[in-house]
């Protein structure tokens, strides 16, 4: 599991380590300036021109020390400078003093520009952007994006990308590596700034982990940050030897309307890969004969649009029967979006006690019919797309885009419930604050269908035992690493959804059984 940080976090840590902990910030400077310039020798020849490019704050002031070093090594090294230096943080005075005593030149950026570059040093800005690049700076960075190095690394994080959403401000520099330090931070996790960051490498530079937790105690774990890796593939409960298909959960799916019966098929074969003991499809009739034609290991239950609205008492009963023999449920996948939607939708969330998660049309159900937000209960998981967020919170797909991490906690945190944002970087936001950003996947799985094996893997997850929101994360990182290895099977354009429920038990083992 690895940690995932915030400017406004990152900042906290920097201030406990210097002034509480007492670590002189020269010194993490001088460790952060070494791993930079080991970055840059793994690329750099002694014959190649090196620019650092620095601004003139802290970020500045690593880029500075770490061209020292590669100076003294015996390598082409150029410092330039974007802003005024005198008016530059006291660390960046410092090591622009500590350079002009070794006879390094300091020279404005606009003398880079009629020079070569094979290796660049990104360090205009850090973690700390907050508002569009503009100006001088804004110039600068437009004629080193000109200059196409062979070569870049980004000083904890390339330049232009906001350090919490990952967006680009007004525009920003890519790099090949981003040297970032301490922890990695939630730009660099999320689009558009994870295409922007090349390689990430955390490096330590002396960051307790004593600054981290007592930043986490002090925002009462709102908004921190993780990633799931191979190694957390330990969290999936195991299966005893002496058990039997009940003892492993019973998964409801809620799903498919006329001629739309593959979402649902889709749903219960995911749960059934994931490890579900049972898997009960509740469909309209007309999806009967096909459904049990494909996925013959699945029960099925169905209704008739005219039973759900003409005999409301008769079909609520039928729901709460089904209800009663679920341990978990699925509502929404391939609904459609006629008017029985609704009254199958509010049924359900009246009747159930058990973990729902609601997908695709029972989503959509909810935003036309916001008072169904009022059955919403701690139980409930919540797997929407952009689009399908955007209509929840009654704002643009461009303004949850730009915001992720923000649209999901908000949304988590006002019902009490669990978020799963899908995007190309998904995240998992917790009642309690907890915030998940994925790290596995591939543009492959960019297909129809995908989604619904998502539901499928989480109804699979809570089924053999996980919490709620433990499952949220661990189905979302199942997800991914599935779409890696169906793409790596089958191929990028190939990749059908019914291929990723297909690599789920692959994508279930850990390392160690690889």
């Amino acid at each position: 599991m690895r940690t995932l940080v915030t400017a406004k976090q990152m900042k906290a840590i920097d201030a406990y380590t210097i002034n509480t902990i007492g670590v002189p910030s020269m010194v993490l400077m001088e460790r952060a300036a070494m791993w930079v310039a080991r970055a840059v020798e793994e690329t750099a020849g002694k014959a190649d021109v090196i620019w650092a490019v620095c601004g003139t704050g802290n970020n500045g002031a690593d880029g500075v020390a770490a061209a020292r070093m590669l100076h003294l090594k015996g390598y082409k090294t150029s410092l330039f400078v974007v802003g005024d230096p005198d008016r530059g943080t006291a660390e960046f005075l410092a090591q622009s003093a500590i350079a002009r005593n070794l006879g390094m030149q300091m020279r404005p950026w606009q003398e880079a520009a009629g020079e070569d570059c094979v290796v660049l040093i990104d360090a205009v800005f850090g973690v700390g952007l907050s508002r569009p690049i503009e100006g001088e700076y804004r110039q600068c960075m437009e004629m080193l994006e000109a200059r196409h190095a062979a070569h870049t690394v980004a000083v904890d994080i390339p330049s232009g990308i906001h350090g919490d959403t990952g967006q680009v401000m007004g525009m920003a520099l890519k790099a090949d590596v981003t040297v970032t330090f301490g922890w990695e931070k939630m730009g660099t996790a999320l689009y558009p700034g994870r295409a922007y960051a090349g390689t990430v490498r955390v490096c330590d530079i002396g960051f307790p982990e004593s600054a981290l937790d007592a930043v986490r105690d002090q925002e009462e774990g709102y908004g921190y940050g993780l990633t799931y890796e191979s190694s957390d593939l330990c969290l999936i409960p195991d299966r005893p030897a002496y058990s039997n298909k009940g003892t492993f959960g019973k998964v409801l799916i809620a799903a498919g309307s006329k001629n739309m019966c593959g979402a649902a098929y889709l749903s219960a074969l995911a749960a059934y890969r994931t490890g579900a003991g049972l898997v009960k499809l509740l469909t309209v009739e007309e999806n009967r004969q096909i459904l049990q034609e494909r996925l013959p290991e699945a029960i099925i239950a169905t209704y008739t649009s005219d039973q759900l609205i003409q005999g409301r008492e008769e079909f609520k009963k039928m729901i709460e029967e089904q209800m009663n023999w679920a341990d978990v449920v699925v509502l929404g996948p391939g609904l459609g979006s006629e008017p029985y939607v609704e009254y199958l939708v509010e049924d359900i969330l009246t009747s159930a006690f058990v973990p729902v998660i609601i997908d695709a049309d029972g989503l959509n159900a909810i935003a036309g019919h916001p008072y169904l937000t009022t059955y919403f209960t701690e139980n409930i998981i919540i797997t929407p797309h952009l689009g399908e967020m955007a209509r929840l919170i009654g704002e643009s797909i461009d303004a949850v885009k730009e915001n992720l991490t923000g649209a999901a906690l908000e949304y988590a945190g006002r019902y009490g419930i669990t978020c799963v944002l899908k995007d190309a970087a998904t995240v998992v936001a917790g009642k309690d604050g907890t915030l998940y950003v994925n790290s596995s996947g591939n543009s492959a799985m960019a297909k129809a269908g995908s989604g619904d094996v998502l539901t499928g893997i989480i109804a699979g997850l809570a089924a053999i035992g996980m919490e709620e929101e433990q499952a949220a994360l661990m189905g979302v990182y199942l997800h991914g690493r599935a779409g890696e290895q169906a793409a790596g099977k089958i191929g990028q354009h190939s990749l059908l959804a019914s291929d990723l429920a297909d690599c789920i038990g692959a994508a279930m083992k850990s390392v160690a059984h690889e």
